[in-house]
């Protein structure tokens, strides 16, 4: 059983401070490796969905969160406000009433929608101390977050578009998801008091996951304030489960915010905002990450992918070139020089690493390299540029095989 705050130290992922604070983790060279690759991964992802990229402030007036709702139904999780200017400004908890704003800031007609519009966005949350944890709760939060503005005929495309894309990232990421959650609203007075917004935002959503084939249990008082979500769970070695990804259908905010396109015939109408969110916040899907596959990450995110390994100091100078030439290929690649051991020692100080290259003096003769796979495979020497044509080819697939030849 992986504990990823321990896994997470040990291998320079990342860290906590006491000075810093509590919730406040920091990122390590090679755990900023990871998440910056992560990142780029969504991006990427987004893009090829059509999706328009944004930035947007980590700050709010308090009117804006009172508009959205969040000041009346989720204040207790927010930090409080700050004086600045004789105005009270609060770190944001969330980033769809900034996206409400960019929409409302200018005019739309029908042709353009679906309009889809993401970030990854800082967002902070005032978690008590007792439920903080490594990276899984944390009060600094990155999150992968998006919102599309459709008519209400394009919901349900939407919504399987984004759980489409949830299944192709963690395919390239490695994960099963434990099950699928229909999150309603349950007894308290946490939820906006819409009850036919309630009613048809379900109705969506269920007709959604039917479609989409996915066995789902529902789950009363898991939903957001504004509306019911699907979210996908996962679990850790030890069954406790958590949120990973998540489609939400949201009728609240585009009211609230007064949220226009203009029809075919030149009236106004409503959009429906889809909130979704591919891998959640960057912090807790790199816990998962850590928890799931124990440091062996899959090739294309691993913080060192190739590790090069001269028998002796004469292949150093081999060693060297071959690193210079995996960098210009956008590998991440570091030579274990002799001094640090025996070549066995330093084969098992690199087991997490997805490919070893062992150069001694027959493959520097030969400028090709013996190759050891994470999954315990020895290759016979190839050329280097056969190899790392090889490599780079799974690494831009983003696939999870660490050779494509599982016979040599």
């Amino acid at each position: 059983m992986h504990d990823h705050r321990r896994i997470g130290r040990e291998l320079g992922l990342f860290d906590t401070d006491p000075l810093i604070g509590a919730g406040l983790p920091y990122w390590l060279p090679d755990g900023a490796a990871v998440r910056h690759t992560l990142e780029e991964y969504i991006r990427a992802a987004e893009r090829r969905a059509g999706y328009q990229h944004v930035y947007s402030p980590v700050l709010g007036k308090r009117e804006l969160y009172e508009i959205s709702g969040h000041w009346a139904h989720y204040s207790d999780d927010m930090f409080p406000p700050m004086d600045v200017g004789g105005e009270q400004v609060v770190l944001r908890p969330s980033l769809c009433p900034h996206h409400a704003v960019i929409y409302r800031s200018r005019s739309h007609s029908y042709r353009e929608l679906p309009l889809r519009m993401a970030e990854l966005g800082g967002m902070y949350r005032s978690e008590l101390s007792g439920v903080l944890g490594g990276l899984i709760r944390v009060r600094a939060i990155q999150l992968n977050d998006a919102h599309i503005f459709c008519t209400l005929d394009q919901v349900a495309e939407e919504a399987q578009g984004a759980l489409e894309m949830i299944r192709r990232a963690y395919e390239a990421l490695g994960i099963t998801p434990s099950r699928y959650r229909l999150s309603l609203p349950g007894p308290g007075g946490k939820y906006v008091a819409a009850p036919e917004k309630w009613r048809r935002s379900t109705a969506l959503l269920t007709d959604v996951l039917d479609r989409f084939g996915l066995p789902y249990e529902a789950a009363e008082g898991e939903a957001a304030f504004y509306g019911p979500k699907i979210d996908v769970q996962v679990s850790d070695g030890a069954g406790r489960e958590s949120t990973l990804s998540t489609v939400q259908v949201d009728f609240h905010q585009p009211e609230r915010f007064d949220l226009h396109y203009t029809g075919a015939g030149g009236a106004k109408h409503r959009p429906v905002m889809v909130h979704r969110s591919v891998i959640g916040s960057v912090e807790r899907a790199v816990a998962h990450l850590i928890d799931q596959h124990g440091g062996a990450f899959p090739a294309w995110l691993a913080p060192t992918q190739l590790v090069i390994l001269p028998v002796s100091d004469t292949e150093l100078p081999n060693a060297t070139t071959l690193a210079r030439h995996c960098t210009r290929l956008g590998l991440r690649a570091r030579i274990a020089e002799p001094d640090r051991g025996s070549l066995g020692a330093r084969v098992r100080d690199n087991r997490l690493v997805p490919y070893q290259a062992v150069i001694g003096a027959k493959e520097s003769a030969d400028d090709s390299v013996a190759l050891r796979l994470r999954d315990g495979r020895r290759l016979d020497p190839r050329p280097v540029d056969d190899v790392l044509t090889r490599i780079s080819a799974l690494i831009e697939a983003h696939s999870t095989d660490l050779w494509a030849d599982a016979t040599s």
